[in-house]
């Protein structure tokens, strides 16, 4: 498929892998961009020297185009910035922040920015700094999320509307017919992250992956939202969370929950019970943990069945009518 985002990063499909942290290593970016999406590795949870380490590894087992996602309110932000820049890495993803602070730096580079956002407004200052392409990403979304709750299906059309340039679709995307639908609203790509956080190469633990594979409709919810909203699964930790928000926390004390290395100890180490369990609600469909090419070939296969399938109906005005009075 030729579009403006497969064109835009160099790939065959227009899949994209999220950046997730303590999920994102160099062997699930390199397996989906070896499948002909776009791998992405998660620097949000790595020390600048482990980014880099994660890097060269990359590099040594593929060619295929690299992106590093980027938390913009990162401590070490400027260190890291430099390992891109020293590894000529030529694609990066930016999220949590103002893309205005380094969107130029990286652009005199000829690096092509990315920027995620929640919002129409934050597209339109996203473009404003500068960024290559936008990802429109719907409250449905694992992880850190918009405080505007705003959904996919909402969201994308609006980001569409308000820019110019290549909206990639988030949130609520793990299937080709979810791909398929955020096409139809105006994306030229699609941000995949649960599907790929349970895949086989992902550096998050087995007991974390399965329980994303057994996770069931309404598992999931955004909490923390005077803070920094996230969505989770419920568990203990979750329960702390909500009494201590019922009692009317402050955010100094929801830091102090939430900064207690709890997405490490869920994802990273498998603790199931005080661990946070960051992921989407579309946790629901997932029903295994699969390799990551064989994904993004059941996307793209599914994506091209839907596709055919709406362009074979009938949609002339007569039939309509007769289907419709009949």
């Amino acid at each position: 498929m030729k579009n403006r985002v497969t064109q835009l990063f160099g790939i065959k499909f227009p899949i994209i892998q999220a950046g997730m942290v303590w999920c994102s290593g160099w062997k699930l970016a390199a397996a989906v961009s070896n499948a002909g999406g776009l791998g992405i590795i998660g620097s949000g949870s790595m020390h600048p020297d482990t980014l880099k380490e994660h890097i060269q590894k990359y590099k040594k087992a593929i060619r295929n185009p690299l992106a590093i996602n980027v938390p913009l309110l990162y401590p070490e932000i400027e260190k890291l910035i430099n390992i891109i820049l020293d590894e000529e890495i030529r694609i990066v993803f930016t999220s949590a922040g103002n893309p205005a602070t380094w969107t130029p730096v990286l652009k005199e580079k000829g690096i092509t920015v990315v920027h995620v956002v929640s919002s129409q407004k934050f597209a339109r200052k996203a473009v404003q700094a500068g960024v290559d392409a936008v990802v429109a990403e719907g409250f449905e979304a694992g992880g850190h999320n918009g405080r505007e709750e705003t959904t996919t299906m909402c969201l994308v059309p609006l980001v569409c509307e308000a820019v110019q340039v290549p909206v990639i679709a988030a949130g609520g995307i793990g299937s080709g017919k979810s791909m398929m639908a955020a096409f139809a609203l105006g994306a030229e790509g699609v941000q995949v992250g649960s599907r790929f956080a349970a895949s086989i190469e992902s550096s998050a633990h087995i007991d974390f992956k399965e329980r994303v594979a057994g996770a069931s409709e309404g598992e999931t919810i955004l909490t923390m939202k005077k803070l920094t909203p996230v969505r989770l699964i419920k568990n203990s930790y979750y329960e702390q969370i909500r009494e201590a928000e019922s009692h009317g926390a402050s955010p100094g004390e929801l830091t102090k929950i939430l900064g207690e290395k709890r997405a490490k100890k869920g994802i990273f180490e498998g603790d199931m019970v005080e661990g946070e369990l960051e992921i989407g609600q579309i946790s629901a469909s997932i029903s295994r943990i699969q390799p990551a090419a064989e994904i993004v070939k059941e996307l793209w296969e599914e994506f091209c069945k839907s596709k055919a399938s709406i362009c074979s109906l009938d949609l002339t005005t007569d039939s309509y009518l007769t289907d419709y009075l009949c």
